[in-house]
């Protein structure tokens, strides 16, 4: 995935948030957190405006993988832009904290979750009781 956009930024191709949201779900399904990230950071240099869909499957993938820190950095960075969050979002973030055996951070965005109104389901639920 990360090969088709580099290849794409060569040929010219107009590349929008669509097709690095594609991209970074296709990574995500791999846990391929790495290569999530370069295709974020790719669509900053590129002018491309990340969406929910881009930090849900960037969040995704390191959650797969277990990378707790990178998915916290990528909650924070939502935050400060002020990007809609939704349940994907903290499932994803809380499952990577749990994977990471982080439980403190868990608990921390299952309030978080809670003070936003946003719908816990059972996955959320599951996480959070795991990473205890």
């Amino acid at each position: 995935a990360l090969q088709l956009c580099s290849s794409m930024v060569h040929s010219k191709v107009a590349l929008d948030t669509i097709i690095f949201n594609a991209a970074i779900s296709a990574c995500a399904k791999h846990a391929e957190w790495e290569r999530s990230l370069q295709l974020y950071r790719m669509m900053a240099q590129r002018r491309v405006e990340p969406d929910t869909v881009t930090f849900n499957a960037t969040m995704s993938a390191c959650e797969k993988a277990g990378a707790w820190e990178p998915a916290l950095w990528l909650f924070k960075v939502m935050e400060e832009d002020r990007v809609q969050m939704d349940t994907i979002t903290f499932s994803a973030t809380i499952s990577a904290c749990e994977k990471g055996c982080n439980w403190e951070k868990a608990l921390q965005l299952s309030g978080i979750m809670v003070h936003c109104k946003a719908q816990l389901d059972t996955i959320v639920y599951n996480a959070t009781i795991s990473a205890c």
